[in-house]
């Protein structure tokens, strides 16, 4: 799985959120830890660490959330 849209990740001081996934939504971060372990050289990481920088990333590439 080349060109993930995350590269390593940023260690920075966690605020703790509890939340629910679904069950496939788990499982494809799962998966997704692995292919980005694979992909930069890291060690995996839990799916729970993914969560962020995704939404960040979103968040940063989503045009409407920039122009309000």
């Amino acid at each position: 799985m080349a060109g993930l849209k995350l590269g390593p990740l940023v260690e920075d001081k966690p605020v703790r959120v509890t939340l629910e996934l679904p069950g496939p939504v788990h499982r494809d971060l799962v998966r997704y830890a692995a292919a980005l372990g694979a992909q930069t050289g890291q060690a995996p990481v839990t799916p729970e660490r993914l969560v962020a920088p995704m939404l960040e990333r979103f968040m940063a590439t989503d045009r409407a959330f920039k122009r309000a």
